[in-house]
């Protein structure tokens, strides 16, 4: 079979209200190992086996770019253009295109780089349409991934952390994307005055004023993301064959949020406005949300995550992002968020292999699973869209 693997799209009611989001049509050009590449999918969880360096996670990279934000790899735009000669088109670097279903209704999404007479620019589309920016993906898709790079997540610097939480946050609140943005360009614009000038009091004023709005409102939502969470965990403790875990936030603009209220704003401009002079000398912005840090505890066994295995750090991996799914399900109206797991069950004992596949089938959310034995997927068998994957090529295991 080539690149393009059909599956009949018969569906039975009850799992369409079941599946309210998910992928049905996916589609690639020069992208990574990737000339061209199409699946049509019946929207149940996806399985792609095969070996090392088929393309798997290559696809997986792919989706993630159809949300707000830079990827699963967090790479460089032009880093996932493909390496050898391409397809025709060179003024399209690399393209993602995909058809989403969500509750009914069909969205025609699509993202790429494109080379312009104003160098390399970073394009999407929402049904034919430009949009400003990725940010705009938010307002329809939501998604969450586990890469093997996150196994020791807690173990790995705050902005790792960060940005793992931050991908939760959006499923809640699309808008996080936005404020995102909006502090990072006044975070650069205030770090430019403050290194090269003019210093001029009210630009940098009106710079902290900025900072402070979207800081304190991305801090806001990293909390409720968290309170969220933590009341899924509870909820979680006693089932399932995931350990619990209790998350917490720190960071000056955490603490901000959490003692200041309706202060908070003022108080982070002004410690904005204080640190003028220790940030012009040390060339970093010393106070905002992007200081702040994510923190685990493993409930059971009343340790800090940094200090578990490896294994149980992954354990509780799983079973945040299982909490996040529910939660946003319940939230969503049944909206549970499309799940990137990448190289998820070889590392996990039969028995977790055998939960984890339950509760995707329970949450009705379509999964991504990648692995390089098909057997660890037999559970799945006639429950999922499942694929061979050899050298960019797709052959449906689908009867």
């Amino acid at each position: 079979m080539g690149p393009s693997a059909v599956l009949p799209h018969e569906q039975s009611a009850n799992e369409t209200r079941r599946r309210p989001l998910a992928v049905m049509r996916l589609g690639l050009a020069n992208f990574r190992s990737y000339a061209r590449a199409e699946l049509t999918l019946s929207g149940r969880p996806v399985v792609l086996a095969g070996p090392n360096g088929a393309g798997k996670t290559n696809l997986l990279d792919a989706l993630s770019l159809l949300s707000p934000g830079r990827g699963l790899r967090g790479a460089q735009l032009a880093e996932h253009t493909r390496k050898a000669p391409q397809i025709a088109g060179a003024d399209v670097l690399w393209a993602v295109n995909a058809t989403v279903g969500r509750s009914g209704e069909t969205h025609e999404i699509g993202t790429g780089l494109v080379a312009g007479a104003g160098g390399e620019k970073r394009q999407v589309h929402l049904n034919g349409a430009p949009a400003q920016n990725s940010a705009d993906l938010g307002e329809i898709i939501q998604m969450a991934w586990l890469t093997p790079a996150m196994d020791r997540l807690f173990s790995d610097s705050a902005s790792s952390r960060r940005r793992f939480l931050d991908r939760l946050v959006l499923g809640f609140e699309s808008a996080h994307a936005r404020r995102s943005l909006r502090f990072e360009h006044a975070m650069r614009e205030r770090a430019r005055l403050l290194r090269v000038g003019p210093r001029d009091p009210g630009w940098l004023a009106a710079l902290e004023q900025e900072m402070a709005e979207a800081g304190i409102e991305i801090a806001a939502a990293r909390a409720r993301t968290v309170e969220r969470l933590n009341g899924e965990l509870v909820r979680r403790e006693q089932a399932g064959a995931f350990p619990s875990a209790q998350l917490a936030l720190q960071g000056e603009t955490d603490r901000l949020v959490a003692e200041k209220g309706e202060q908070a704003v003022e108080a982070q401009r002004m410690a904005l406005a204080a640190s003028r002079l220790r940030d012009a000398e040390s060339r970093r912005t010393t106070v905002g949300p992007h200081l702040s840090d994510l923190v685990a505890r493993h409930t059971e066994k009343r340790m800090d995550a940094r200090d578990c295995s490896t294994g149980e750090q992954k354990a509780l991996l799983i079973a945040i992002v299982l909490a996040n799914a529910w939660e946003l399900a319940r939230q969503r109206g049944g909206h549970a968020p499309i799940l990137l797991l990448d190289e998820i069950a070889a590392h996990l004992d039969a028995r977790r292999r055998a939960a984890l596949f339950a509760e995707i089938l329970a949450l009705g959310a379509q999964a991504w699973l990648t692995g390089t034995d098909l057997s660890l997927f037999e559970n799945l068998a006639g429950r999922a869209d499942i694929f061979l994957v050899e050298a960019g090529q797709f052959i449906s295991q689908n009867s």
